[in-house]
Protein backbone atom coordinates (compact mmCIF):
# COMPACT_ATOMS: atom_id res chain seq x y z
CA UNK A 1 0.00 0.00 0.00
CA UNK A 2 1.37 3.12 -0.65
CA UNK A 3 2.06 6.07 2.02
CA UNK A 4 -0.17 8.21 0.06
CA UNK A 5 -3.68 5.96 0.85
CA UNK A 6 -3.11 5.48 4.93
CA UNK A 7 -4.53 7.74 7.34
CA UNK A 8 -2.94 9.75 9.42
CA UNK A 9 -2.89 7.73 12.46
CA UNK A 10 -1.27 4.97 10.45
CA UNK A 11 1.40 7.51 8.99
CA UNK A 12 2.21 9.37 12.59
CA UNK A 13 2.66 5.73 13.94
CA UNK A 14 5.36 4.94 11.21
CA UNK A 15 7.06 8.28 11.74
CA UNK A 16 7.30 7.63 15.74
CA UNK A 17 8.83 4.37 14.88
CA UNK A 18 11.36 6.11 12.45
CA UNK A 19 10.17 3.31 9.61
CA UNK A 20 9.87 6.59 7.57
CA UNK A 21 10.37 10.48 7.43
CA UNK A 22 8.18 13.43 5.97
CA UNK A 23 10.00 13.44 3.18
CA UNK A 24 8.98 9.81 2.25
CA UNK A 25 5.26 11.09 2.69
CA UNK A 26 5.77 13.74 0.65
CA UNK A 27 6.83 12.29 -2.06
CA UNK A 28 4.38 9.95 -1.89
CA UNK A 29 2.10 12.63 -1.79
CA UNK A 30 3.03 14.69 -4.59
CA UNK A 31 3.50 11.79 -7.11
CA UNK A 32 -0.41 10.97 -6.30
CA UNK A 33 -1.40 14.88 -7.06
CA UNK A 34 0.62 14.51 -10.03
CA UNK A 35 -1.10 11.25 -11.05
CA UNK A 36 -4.87 12.26 -10.00
CA UNK A 37 -5.39 16.10 -10.18
CA UNK A 38 -5.72 16.24 -14.24
CA UNK A 39 -8.45 14.16 -14.28
CA UNK A 40 -10.11 15.54 -10.28
CA UNK A 41 -9.06 18.80 -10.56
CA UNK A 42 -9.39 19.34 -6.14
CA UNK A 43 -6.76 22.42 -6.09
CA UNK A 44 -6.77 25.91 -6.67
CA UNK A 45 -2.65 25.56 -6.06
CA UNK A 46 -0.24 22.80 -5.51
CA UNK A 47 2.61 24.47 -3.01
CA UNK A 48 4.75 21.66 -3.73
CA UNK A 49 7.93 23.84 -2.99
CA UNK A 50 6.84 24.31 -0.05
CA UNK A 51 5.56 21.73 1.27
CA UNK A 52 9.15 19.72 0.48
CA UNK A 53 11.02 22.78 2.03
CA UNK A 54 8.86 22.11 5.13
CA UNK A 55 9.22 18.06 5.25
CA UNK A 56 13.01 18.87 5.07
CA UNK A 57 12.60 21.01 8.00
CA UNK A 58 10.65 18.06 9.81
CA UNK A 59 13.51 15.98 9.84
CA UNK A 60 14.65 17.18 13.00
CA UNK A 61 11.83 18.58 14.66
CA UNK A 62 10.12 16.69 17.21
CA UNK A 63 8.43 13.89 16.00
CA UNK A 64 5.44 13.87 18.79
CA UNK A 65 3.68 16.99 17.17
CA UNK A 66 0.24 16.15 16.70
CA UNK A 67 0.26 15.83 13.08
CA UNK A 68 3.95 15.67 12.43
CA UNK A 69 4.57 14.93 9.09
CA UNK A 70 1.18 15.13 7.62
CA UNK A 71 0.18 15.89 4.22
CA UNK A 72 -3.10 18.58 4.85
CA UNK A 73 -5.07 20.34 2.46
CA UNK A 74 -6.50 24.05 3.05
CA UNK A 75 -9.72 25.48 1.21
CA UNK A 76 -9.11 28.59 -0.36
CA UNK A 77 -11.10 30.98 1.58
CA UNK A 78 -8.37 30.70 4.59
CA UNK A 79 -5.70 32.97 4.61
CA UNK A 80 -2.11 32.05 3.97
CA UNK A 81 1.18 33.65 3.79
CA UNK A 82 2.83 33.14 0.73
CA UNK A 83 -0.32 31.54 -1.40
CA UNK A 84 -2.41 33.28 -3.21
CA UNK A 85 -6.53 33.05 -1.88
CA UNK A 86 -9.09 33.99 -4.16
CA UNK A 87 -11.86 32.13 -2.37
CA UNK A 88 -12.36 30.72 -6.29
CA UNK A 89 -13.25 34.47 -8.00
CA UNK A 90 -11.81 36.07 -10.30
CA UNK A 91 -12.60 39.63 -8.23
CA UNK A 92 -9.74 38.50 -5.80
CA UNK A 93 -7.01 37.37 -7.95
CA UNK A 94 -4.40 38.15 -7.50
CA UNK A 95 -4.87 38.63 -3.57
CA UNK A 96 -1.75 36.86 -1.42
CA UNK A 97 -2.10 37.80 2.46
CA UNK A 98 -0.03 39.07 4.34
CA UNK A 99 -0.98 36.47 7.77
CA UNK A 100 -1.95 33.05 8.24
CA UNK A 101 -5.45 32.46 9.65
CA UNK A 102 -5.73 31.15 13.13
CA UNK A 103 -6.12 27.66 11.81
CA UNK A 104 -3.51 27.66 9.14
CA UNK A 105 -1.36 28.80 12.16
CA UNK A 106 -2.22 25.95 14.25
CA UNK A 107 -1.49 23.29 11.12
CA UNK A 108 1.78 24.78 11.26
CA UNK A 109 2.61 24.32 14.80
CA UNK A 110 1.37 20.53 14.93
CA UNK A 111 4.10 19.79 12.28
CA UNK A 112 1.54 19.44 9.54
CA UNK A 113 2.85 20.55 5.90
CA UNK A 114 0.07 21.84 3.68
CA UNK A 115 0.16 20.51 0.50
CA UNK A 116 -1.91 22.96 -1.64
CA UNK A 117 -4.91 25.57 -1.36
CA UNK A 118 -8.50 23.28 -2.31
CA UNK A 119 -11.03 23.93 -5.19
CA UNK A 120 -14.16 25.15 -4.33
CA UNK A 121 -17.46 27.04 -5.03
CA UNK A 122 -16.74 30.83 -5.42
CA UNK A 123 -17.18 32.95 -1.99
CA UNK A 124 -18.28 29.38 -0.58
CA UNK A 125 -22.17 29.91 -2.59
CA UNK A 126 -22.70 26.54 -4.20
CA UNK A 127 -23.68 22.88 -3.60
CA UNK A 128 -21.36 21.00 -6.33
CA UNK A 129 -17.66 22.58 -6.87
CA UNK A 130 -19.24 23.98 -10.27
CA UNK A 131 -19.06 27.88 -9.23
CA UNK A 132 -15.28 28.30 -9.10
CA UNK A 133 -14.00 30.43 -11.16
CA UNK A 134 -11.06 28.49 -11.86
CA UNK A 135 -12.18 25.23 -13.02
CA UNK A 136 -14.67 22.39 -11.90
CA UNK A 137 -13.64 19.95 -9.58
CA UNK A 138 -14.70 15.94 -10.08
CA UNK A 139 -15.70 13.25 -7.95
CA UNK A 140 -13.11 10.68 -7.47
CA UNK A 141 -15.82 7.72 -7.67
CA UNK A 142 -17.15 9.07 -11.21
CA UNK A 143 -15.46 11.50 -12.80
CA UNK A 144 -18.75 12.86 -14.65
CA UNK A 145 -20.25 13.71 -11.26
CA UNK A 146 -19.64 16.38 -8.94
CA UNK A 147 -18.05 16.09 -5.61
CA UNK A 148 -20.41 18.59 -3.72
CA UNK A 149 -19.67 21.71 -2.58
CA UNK A 150 -18.72 24.25 -1.52
CA UNK A 151 -16.10 22.67 0.00
CA UNK A 152 -15.50 20.08 -2.76
CA UNK A 153 -11.86 20.35 -3.40
CA UNK A 154 -11.46 19.57 0.28
CA UNK A 155 -13.29 16.52 0.10
CA UNK A 156 -12.72 15.25 -3.34
CA UNK A 157 -8.81 15.46 -2.08
CA UNK A 158 -9.11 13.25 0.56
CA UNK A 159 -11.36 10.58 -1.32
CA UNK A 160 -8.50 10.92 -3.98
CA UNK A 161 -5.36 9.94 -1.78
CA UNK A 162 -4.01 13.45 -2.59
CA UNK A 163 -3.74 14.55 0.95
CA UNK A 164 -4.40 12.89 4.43
CA UNK A 165 -6.90 15.41 5.83
CA UNK A 166 -8.28 18.47 4.90
CA UNK A 167 -9.60 22.10 6.04
CA UNK A 168 -13.36 23.02 4.51
CA UNK A 169 -15.69 25.89 6.11
CA UNK A 170 -19.64 25.20 6.25
CA UNK A 171 -21.99 27.33 6.11
CA UNK A 172 -25.00 25.52 5.17
CA UNK A 173 -23.56 22.32 4.46
CA UNK A 174 -20.14 22.68 2.84
CA UNK A 175 -17.92 20.47 4.51
CA UNK A 176 -21.23 17.51 5.19
CA UNK A 177 -22.74 17.49 1.96
CA UNK A 178 -19.17 17.31 -0.07
CA UNK A 179 -17.84 14.31 2.57
CA UNK A 180 -22.06 12.77 2.09
CA UNK A 181 -21.55 12.62 -1.88
CA UNK A 182 -17.33 11.83 -2.18
CA UNK A 183 -17.48 9.31 0.69
CA UNK A 184 -14.95 10.56 3.71
CA UNK A 185 -15.81 12.15 7.13
CA UNK A 186 -16.67 15.56 7.57
CA UNK A 187 -17.44 17.57 10.44
CA UNK A 188 -18.76 21.07 11.17
CA UNK A 189 -18.32 21.75 14.91
CA UNK A 190 -20.26 24.42 16.77
CA UNK A 191 -20.12 27.84 15.76
CA UNK A 192 -17.36 29.49 17.61
CA UNK A 193 -15.63 26.15 18.70
CA UNK A 194 -12.76 27.01 16.02
CA UNK A 195 -11.70 30.59 15.31
CA UNK A 196 -12.79 31.97 12.13
CA UNK A 197 -9.93 34.48 12.05
CA UNK A 198 -8.05 34.31 8.59
CA UNK A 199 -11.05 33.10 6.82
CA UNK A 200 -12.90 35.34 4.47
CA UNK A 201 -16.28 35.69 5.13
CA UNK A 202 -19.46 34.68 3.54
CA UNK A 203 -22.29 34.53 6.28
CA UNK A 204 -20.50 35.69 9.28
CA UNK A 205 -23.02 34.48 11.94
CA UNK A 206 -23.61 30.80 10.07
CA UNK A 207 -19.77 30.04 8.85
CA UNK A 208 -17.28 27.54 10.60
CA UNK A 209 -14.19 26.10 9.50
CA UNK A 210 -14.02 22.37 10.16
CA UNK A 211 -11.47 19.22 8.96
CA UNK A 212 -12.34 16.34 6.50
CA UNK A 213 -10.25 12.50 6.97
CA UNK A 214 -10.68 9.27 5.89
CA UNK A 215 -11.87 7.75 9.12
CA UNK A 216 -13.31 9.29 12.60
CA UNK A 217 -10.05 8.98 14.63
CA UNK A 218 -8.33 11.37 11.68
CA UNK A 219 -11.32 13.11 12.12
CA UNK A 220 -10.70 13.60 15.50
CA UNK A 221 -6.69 14.26 15.48
CA UNK A 222 -7.23 17.29 13.13
CA UNK A 223 -10.43 19.11 15.46
CA UNK A 224 -8.07 18.94 18.32
CA UNK A 225 -5.37 20.64 16.86
CA UNK A 226 -7.99 23.39 15.35
CA UNK A 227 -9.83 23.88 18.19
CA UNK A 228 -10.19 26.47 20.76
CA UNK A 229 -10.36 30.24 22.14
CA UNK A 230 -8.92 33.12 20.00
CA UNK A 231 -9.21 36.24 21.12
CA UNK A 232 -8.89 37.84 17.41
CA UNK A 233 -12.22 36.10 16.67
CA UNK A 234 -14.98 38.35 18.87
CA UNK A 235 -17.50 34.68 18.23
CA UNK A 236 -14.94 32.46 19.29
CA UNK A 237 -15.86 30.38 22.39
CA UNK A 238 -14.06 30.98 25.54
CA UNK A 239 -13.34 27.46 27.27
CA UNK A 240 -10.83 25.15 27.50
CA UNK A 241 -11.34 22.41 24.55
CA UNK A 242 -11.82 18.67 25.47
CA UNK A 243 -9.69 16.06 23.97
CA UNK A 244 -11.79 14.45 21.41
CA UNK A 245 -9.29 11.41 20.67
CA UNK A 246 -10.02 10.25 24.09
CA UNK A 247 -13.62 10.27 23.16
CA UNK A 248 -13.51 7.90 20.63
CA UNK A 249 -13.77 4.58 22.07
CA UNK A 250 -16.71 4.89 24.54
CA UNK A 251 -19.07 3.07 22.00
CA UNK A 252 -22.53 4.33 21.76
CA UNK A 253 -24.48 1.44 24.25
CA UNK A 254 -26.42 3.68 26.59
CA UNK A 255 -26.75 6.71 24.04
CA UNK A 256 -30.55 7.50 22.57
CA UNK A 257 -30.38 8.32 18.82
CA UNK A 258 -33.03 10.40 17.41
CA UNK A 259 -34.00 10.07 14.07
CA UNK A 260 -35.57 13.19 12.85
CA UNK A 261 -38.87 12.04 10.57
CA UNK A 262 -38.93 15.32 8.88
CA UNK A 263 -35.53 14.51 7.39
CA UNK A 264 -36.16 11.51 5.83
CA UNK A 265 -39.30 11.72 3.29
CA UNK A 266 -40.37 13.73 0.14
CA UNK A 267 -37.06 14.42 -2.40
CA UNK A 268 -35.07 11.82 -0.17
CA UNK A 269 -33.22 8.88 -2.49
CA UNK A 270 -34.71 5.24 -1.91
CA UNK A 271 -31.03 3.77 -1.78
CA UNK A 272 -30.06 7.15 0.40
CA UNK A 273 -33.05 6.44 3.13
CA UNK A 274 -32.31 2.21 3.17
CA UNK A 275 -28.62 2.76 3.77
CA UNK A 276 -29.26 5.80 6.13
CA UNK A 277 -32.38 3.20 8.00
CA UNK A 278 -29.62 0.59 8.08
CA UNK A 279 -27.49 2.79 10.19
CA UNK A 280 -30.25 2.58 13.24
CA UNK A 281 -29.97 -0.62 13.24
CA UNK A 282 -26.35 -0.85 13.29
CA UNK A 283 -26.48 1.59 16.44
CA UNK A 284 -29.61 -0.98 17.68
CA UNK A 285 -26.71 -3.42 17.81
CA UNK A 286 -24.49 -1.42 19.38
CA UNK A 287 -26.62 -0.75 22.56
CA UNK A 288 -27.93 2.37 21.58
CA UNK A 289 -31.73 3.32 21.38
CA UNK A 290 -33.33 4.56 18.44
CA UNK A 291 -36.30 7.14 18.92
CA UNK A 292 -37.97 8.75 16.25
CA UNK A 293 -38.08 12.50 16.58
CA UNK A 294 -40.51 15.16 14.63
CA UNK A 295 -39.51 18.14 13.96
CA UNK A 296 -42.15 19.68 11.02
CA UNK A 297 -39.58 23.43 11.82
CA UNK A 298 -36.54 21.92 9.59
CA UNK A 299 -38.91 22.16 6.10
CA UNK A 300 -38.80 26.16 7.20
CA UNK A 301 -35.14 26.15 7.38
CA UNK A 302 -33.75 26.49 3.57
CA UNK A 303 -35.90 29.58 2.82
CA UNK A 304 -34.78 30.96 6.34
CA UNK A 305 -31.51 30.44 5.21
CA UNK A 306 -31.93 31.71 1.96
CA UNK A 307 -32.38 35.37 3.28
CA UNK A 308 -30.12 35.67 6.24
CA UNK A 309 -27.13 34.34 4.12
CA UNK A 310 -27.36 36.22 1.56
CA UNK A 311 -28.19 39.05 3.58
CA UNK A 312 -25.08 38.77 5.38
CA UNK A 313 -23.15 38.04 2.04
CA UNK A 314 -24.19 41.34 0.96
CA UNK A 315 -22.76 42.93 3.55
CA UNK A 316 -19.69 41.01 3.51
CA UNK A 317 -18.99 41.17 -0.39
CA UNK A 318 -19.57 44.85 -0.32
CA UNK A 319 -15.81 45.03 0.26
CA UNK A 320 -14.35 43.63 -3.04
CA UNK A 321 -14.59 47.22 -5.06
CA UNK A 322 -11.60 47.25 -6.87
CA UNK A 323 -9.73 49.77 -4.36
CA UNK A 324 -7.98 47.94 -1.57
CA UNK A 325 -7.17 43.90 -3.01
CA UNK A 326 -7.88 42.03 -5.84
CA UNK A 327 -8.63 43.05 -9.42
CA UNK A 328 -9.65 46.34 -10.61
CA UNK A 329 -11.29 47.28 -13.83
CA UNK A 330 -11.24 50.65 -15.85
CA UNK A 331 -13.38 53.38 -16.01
CA UNK A 332 -13.45 57.36 -15.94
CA UNK A 333 -15.05 57.71 -12.38
CA UNK A 334 -14.77 55.54 -9.21
CA UNK A 335 -18.56 54.99 -9.18
CA UNK A 336 -18.23 53.43 -13.22
CA UNK A 337 -15.08 51.58 -11.80
CA UNK A 338 -17.28 50.02 -9.14
CA UNK A 339 -19.85 48.47 -11.25
CA UNK A 340 -17.44 47.27 -14.07
CA UNK A 341 -15.43 45.07 -11.46
CA UNK A 342 -17.67 43.79 -9.46
CA UNK A 343 -19.78 43.02 -12.68
CA UNK A 344 -16.17 41.08 -14.27
CA UNK A 345 -14.91 39.84 -10.82
CA UNK A 346 -18.20 38.03 -9.22
CA UNK A 347 -19.91 35.28 -10.97
CA UNK A 348 -23.10 34.17 -11.50
CA UNK A 349 -24.66 32.69 -8.48
CA UNK A 350 -22.42 35.30 -6.04
CA UNK A 351 -23.95 38.01 -8.03
CA UNK A 352 -27.46 36.26 -7.27
CA UNK A 353 -27.24 36.20 -3.53
CA UNK A 354 -25.57 39.52 -3.21
CA UNK A 355 -28.85 40.57 -4.82
CA UNK A 356 -31.36 38.55 -3.02
CA UNK A 357 -29.44 39.69 -0.16
CA UNK A 358 -29.52 43.35 -1.02
CA UNK A 359 -33.52 43.02 -1.92
CA UNK A 360 -34.41 41.19 1.92
CA UNK A 361 -32.49 44.19 3.32
CA UNK A 362 -33.87 46.93 1.92
CA UNK A 363 -36.59 49.48 2.91
CA UNK A 364 -39.94 48.28 3.47
CA UNK A 365 -38.65 44.39 2.71
CA UNK A 366 -37.15 44.07 6.29
CA UNK A 367 -39.19 43.19 8.49
CA UNK A 368 -41.10 40.94 6.16
CA UNK A 369 -38.43 38.88 5.13
CA UNK A 370 -35.08 39.10 7.14
CA UNK A 371 -36.69 39.90 10.59
CA UNK A 372 -39.33 37.21 9.70
CA UNK A 373 -36.77 34.45 9.03
CA UNK A 374 -34.17 35.55 12.05
CA UNK A 375 -37.49 34.50 14.30
CA UNK A 376 -38.03 31.28 12.08
CA UNK A 377 -33.88 30.56 13.06
CA UNK A 378 -35.00 30.74 16.64
CA UNK A 379 -37.46 28.54 16.38
CA UNK A 380 -35.26 26.18 14.81
CA UNK A 381 -32.91 26.62 18.10
CA UNK A 382 -36.02 25.56 19.93
CA UNK A 383 -36.82 22.63 18.61
CA UNK A 384 -33.38 21.09 18.25
CA UNK A 385 -33.17 22.21 22.46
CA UNK A 386 -36.65 19.96 22.86
CA UNK A 387 -35.09 17.57 20.90
CA UNK A 388 -31.92 17.09 22.64
CA UNK A 389 -33.70 16.84 25.93
CA UNK A 390 -34.67 13.50 25.13
CA UNK A 391 -32.19 12.43 22.84
CA UNK A 392 -28.03 12.38 23.12
CA UNK A 393 -27.61 12.54 19.53
CA UNK A 394 -29.82 13.31 16.27
CA UNK A 395 -29.36 11.32 12.29
CA UNK A 396 -30.42 11.91 9.21
CA UNK A 397 -29.28 11.31 5.61
CA UNK A 398 -26.92 14.14 4.88
CA UNK A 399 -27.56 14.76 0.96
CA UNK A 400 -30.81 13.87 -0.38
CA UNK A 401 -29.36 11.69 -2.68
CA UNK A 402 -26.09 10.80 -4.06
CA UNK A 403 -23.17 12.27 -6.44
CA UNK A 404 -25.17 14.42 -9.31
CA UNK A 405 -23.90 14.61 -12.75
CA UNK A 406 -21.95 17.62 -13.65
CA UNK A 407 -23.62 20.15 -15.30
CA UNK A 408 -27.43 18.37 -14.29
CA UNK A 409 -28.49 21.00 -12.00
CA UNK A 410 -26.31 23.73 -12.68
CA UNK A 411 -29.32 25.54 -14.52
CA UNK A 412 -31.30 25.14 -11.83
CA UNK A 413 -30.70 27.33 -8.75
CA UNK A 414 -33.61 25.65 -6.56
CA UNK A 415 -32.58 22.01 -7.14
CA UNK A 416 -28.97 22.80 -6.39
CA UNK A 417 -29.95 24.82 -2.95
CA UNK A 418 -32.59 21.75 -1.99
CA UNK A 419 -28.90 19.66 -1.96
CA UNK A 420 -28.51 21.36 1.38
CA UNK A 421 -31.91 20.65 3.06
CA UNK A 422 -30.88 18.25 5.78
CA UNK A 423 -27.35 20.28 6.88
CA UNK A 424 -28.49 23.66 6.59
CA UNK A 425 -31.21 23.46 9.98
CA UNK A 426 -27.75 22.66 12.04
CA UNK A 427 -26.18 25.95 11.18
CA UNK A 428 -28.79 27.90 11.61
CA UNK A 429 -29.12 26.52 15.19
CA UNK A 430 -25.27 26.68 15.53
CA UNK A 431 -24.45 23.29 16.83
CA UNK A 432 -21.93 20.69 15.69
CA UNK A 433 -22.64 17.94 13.08
CA UNK A 434 -21.04 15.54 11.01
CA UNK A 435 -20.94 13.50 7.80
CA UNK A 436 -20.02 9.76 8.10
CA UNK A 437 -19.72 6.90 5.07
CA UNK A 438 -22.62 4.68 5.64
CA UNK A 439 -22.47 2.36 2.71
CA UNK A 440 -23.10 2.63 -1.58
CA UNK A 441 -26.04 3.44 -3.44
CA UNK A 442 -25.97 1.92 -6.91
CA UNK A 443 -21.78 2.35 -6.41
CA UNK A 444 -21.73 5.84 -4.85
CA UNK A 445 -21.18 6.83 -1.27
CA UNK A 446 -24.36 7.91 0.60
CA UNK A 447 -23.36 9.79 4.14
CA UNK A 448 -25.17 9.65 7.47
CA UNK A 449 -25.48 12.81 9.25
CA UNK A 450 -25.16 13.06 13.57
CA UNK A 451 -25.84 15.93 15.07
CA UNK A 452 -24.88 17.16 18.56
CA UNK A 453 -25.63 19.18 21.31
CA UNK A 454 -23.53 22.68 21.71
CA UNK A 455 -20.03 21.53 22.36
CA UNK A 456 -21.10 17.64 21.64
CA UNK A 457 -18.38 17.06 19.54
CA UNK A 458 -17.55 14.38 21.57
CA UNK A 459 -20.75 12.50 21.42
CA UNK A 460 -20.42 12.56 17.98
CA UNK A 461 -17.42 10.77 17.85
CA UNK A 462 -18.03 8.81 19.67
CA UNK A 463 -20.85 7.44 18.17
CA UNK A 464 -19.34 7.56 14.45
CA UNK A 465 -16.44 5.73 15.82
CA UNK A 466 -19.12 3.07 16.99
CA UNK A 467 -20.56 3.22 13.82
CA UNK A 468 -17.28 2.87 12.22
CA UNK A 469 -16.62 -0.79 13.75
CA UNK A 470 -19.66 -1.99 14.18
CA UNK A 471 -20.59 -1.52 10.51
CA UNK A 472 -17.03 -2.34 9.30
CA UNK A 473 -17.70 0.83 6.79
CA UNK A 474 -14.67 2.88 7.53
CA UNK A 475 -11.40 4.43 5.20
CA UNK A 476 -13.89 4.43 1.76
CA UNK A 477 -11.49 4.85 -1.07
CA UNK A 478 -12.94 4.72 -4.77
CA UNK A 479 -10.00 1.91 -5.48
CA UNK A 480 -10.18 1.01 -9.13
CA UNK A 481 -12.20 4.32 -10.22
CA UNK A 482 -9.38 6.14 -9.74
CA UNK A 483 -6.65 3.74 -11.67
Amino acid sequence: MELCTKTASELIGMLRAGEIDPIDIVDSTFKRINDKEPDVKAFIAVLEESARKRAEELKDADRSLPLYGIPVAVKDNMCMEGAQTTCGSKILTPFEPPYDATVVEKLKAAGAVIVGKTNMDEFAMGSSCEWSAHHPTRNPWDLERAPGGSSGGSAAAVAACECAMSLGSDTGGSIRQPASLCGVVGMKPTYGAVSRYGLVAFASSLDQIGPFARDVRDCAMLLDVICGHDPKDSTSIDREPPDHVAALDAGAAGMTVGMIKDLFGEGVEPGVRERVSAAAEVFEKMGAKIKEIEMPIVKYALPAYYLIAPAEASSNLARYDGVQYGMREDADDIVSMFRKTRRAGFGAEVKRRIMLGTYALSAGYYDAYYLRALKVRTLIVKEFEKAFAECDILMSPTSPSTAFKLNEKIDDPLAMYMMDICTIPVNLAGLPGMSIPCGLSDGLPVGLQLIGPTLGEQALLRAARAFEIGSGICGMMPGEKMD
